[in-house]
């Protein structure tokens, strides 16, 4: 799973650490016979070193086995040089650096070949020197082996959390992991990397035809074909399903489509389709594989059974929504929805979901599923964010004046948003102006904002919580370790993805799932809500598994605030049925 980068590093830092050690040794032993050749070991070592660490990532992966091998000979010589007994044990010490390097970056089979050509030569040097006694060689023996154990021991089982144990390719997981090191590095040095996503034609007709083992020899197969034909440093992933995601450092978008080329011909009689893209400064991982689905796509769309390079320019769509953020609200066309969220119990209507939606003076409406992301990767999230904010505080609170009603508002907020130190005054700034409390008012973030590395994040909702306002985490169940995590996010409500909602009423073990999710949400003071609920069997079913609160287009279409004023007026509001927490 290591990367160039990483294995350049840690090789180049080992040298450099055994350097520092011989040279102690050899400055502690002058000017005795030895010490010079120590010196030299020492000099060849941080040399070693320093290139290794500059430039070694330009190397193939088997030339490390040579850099490991070399750092036996340089300590062998050491030991063999080494004036004085305690000075040839120190030496051979040293040798628990190669143990570590082996056994972090190879197989099982290459690891331990080169930890017994450690073992044997270093046994051999000490041995010859009779001054050195056996217990000590033994000793040393024993402490290398020892590391190579526990050191080997701790990567394949931290590798397997981030590897598909299907095909033996990384896993989303550590596609992700190796995704976020490459663009890390790419940012400081401005080489080209690219991306790509592999999808296998047909595939679900495999299952259907011949059953799900014939698909998963498929993957095999294709895996297995695919590692040789790849250049190294390449990172090649299983990313679910069907779907394989490729990294190429050092690549440019046309040389990855050559390589993504060679991958399609790989395997006779299986079609593929490819998206490829190179990665651009200032673009994050989620930004560099939106791009490669969107080539991915395109090339689907198209026939199937091709590669499709994304190179083209920023969407043109990006000025039209940067004129548009810039206009007045009511000459935009941007203008804020609303979908209703109901006690399932009652039908009565509790609460509404803010909703961005842009309908373009001569384009026409434009989903938010394509403005919205573009509105992230082009840095003007913050603008849109703030203009639904006000916006829906305002309406919320016209409709309360109206209709004496005072429904939950819950409006969506980006991790930009979230990193944005003013962004807990921007609420608070919004709350005020429009008269809203803080208390009526739930942020939504989805799960992966509010996991361990986002500090930024969970500092943002913390403030506001302490202010009133309630934390809702969106699409709850589709990040990691979801459950594990139910006690600390920091977070009021959870929204269950609608992919629990949509298989109800055809999967008892989803059915169940959501029982287990619901009792443990209650007994952490969490309420749920699930989304999506567009029948009346899904909503009964809800209702028979405890859970309180739904929406979807069964209850309530997003519409406008008239639309949602129309609606209080309509329904008969009952106090049956619990209220949300306000």
């Amino acid at each position: 799973m290591a990367t160039p980068r990483v294995m350049a590093r840690v090789t180049g830092g080992l040298y450099l650490a055994g350097a520092l050690a011989v040279l102690v040794l050899g400055s502690a032993a002058w000017p005795r016979p030895g010490a010079g050749v120590l010196l030299a070991v020492a000099a060849t070592a941080a040399v070693t070193g320093a290139v290794v660490s500059w430039s070694g990532r330009r190397l193939p992966r088997w030339a490390y086995h040579g850099l490991v091998a070399a750092g036996t000979a340089l300590i062998t010589v050491t030991v063999v040089a080494s004036p004085g007994p305690a000075t040839a044990v120190a030496g051979a010490a040293i040798g628990a650096f190669v143990a570590l390097d082996a056994f972090f970056f190879f197989g099982w089979p290459g690891a331990v070949a080169q930890l017994g050509w450690l073992v044997t030569t270093l046994t051999v040097a000490l041995a010859s020197r009779p001054t050195v006694p056996v217990s000590a060689v033994v000793v040393v023996d024993l402490v290398l082996l020892a590391v190579a154990v526990v050191v080997g021991g701790l990567v394949q089982r931290a590798s397997s959390a981030g590897r598909d144990p299907l095909t033996g390719l990384a896993n989303r997981r550590g596609f992700d992991e190796a995704a976020t090191d490459l663009v890390r590095g790419c940012r400081r040095s401005g080489l080209p990397l690219s991306a790509a996503l592999l999808d296998l034609d047909h595939f679900k007709a495999v299952n259907d035809r011949s059953g799900h083992s014939a698909g998963d020899d498929l993957l095999q197969s294709v895996a297995s074909r695919w590692r040789p034909a790849l250049p190294a440093g390449a990172v090649l992933a299983r990313h679910g399903g069907d779907e394989f995601a490729l990294l190429l450092p050092d690549a440019t978008g046309p040389v990855a489509l050559a390589v993504v080329e060679q991958l399609r011909y790989a395997v006779p009689g299986v079609g593929l389709s490819c998206g490829v893209t190179q990665w651009r400064p200032g673009e994050t991982v989620a930004q560099l594989m939106r791009r490669a689905d969107g080539a991915l796509y395109q090339a689907k769309n198209t026939g199937r059974g091709r590669s499709v390079l994304d190179d083209q320019g920023p969407d043109p769509l990006v000025a039209e929504l940067t004129a548009a953020l810039a206009a007045g609200p009511g000459e935009s066309g941007l203008e804020v929805h609303y979908q209703g969220i109901v006690a399932v119990g009652s039908g009565q209507l509790v609460g509404v979901e803010a909703l961005a939606r842009w309908e373009h003076p001569t384009l026409g409406a434009q989903s938010p599923a394509r403005f919205v992301p573009l509105a992230e990767d082009h840095g003007l999230i913050d603008v849109l964010g703030r203009r639904v904010l006000d916006q829906a505080c305002r309406d919320l609170a016209e409709l309360h004046r109206q209709t004496g009603q005072r429904l939950l508002l819950t409006v969506n907020v980006s991790g930009h948003q979230l990193c944005d130190p003013d962004f807990p005054g921007d609420v608070r700034s919004a709350l005020t102006a429009a008269g809203w409390p803080a208390a009526s008012l739930v942020l939504e973030v989805t799960e992966s904002l509010v996991e361990a590395d986002s500090a930024a994040a969970v500092a943002a909702l913390t403030a506001l919580r302490d202010t009133g306002v309630s934390v809702a985490i969106d699409d709850f169940g589709t990040g990691f370790s979801s459950l594990a995590r139910l006690d600390t996010l920091p977070a009021d409500y959870l929204k269950l993805d609608d992919s629990f909602t949509a298989a109800l009423t055809t999967s008892t073990r989803r059915a169940r799932l959501m029982r287990s999710i619901v009792g443990m949400a209650e007994a952490l003071d969490l309420q749920v809500i699930a989304e999506g609920v567009e029948t009346p069997e899904q909503a009964e079913r809800l209702r028979a598994l405890g859970c309180r609160y739904a929406q979807g287009f069964l209850f309530h279409r997003p519409s406008p605030v008239a639309g949602l004023r129309e609606l209080l007026r309509e329904r008969a509001q009952t106090s049956t049925g619990p209220p949300l927490r306000q």
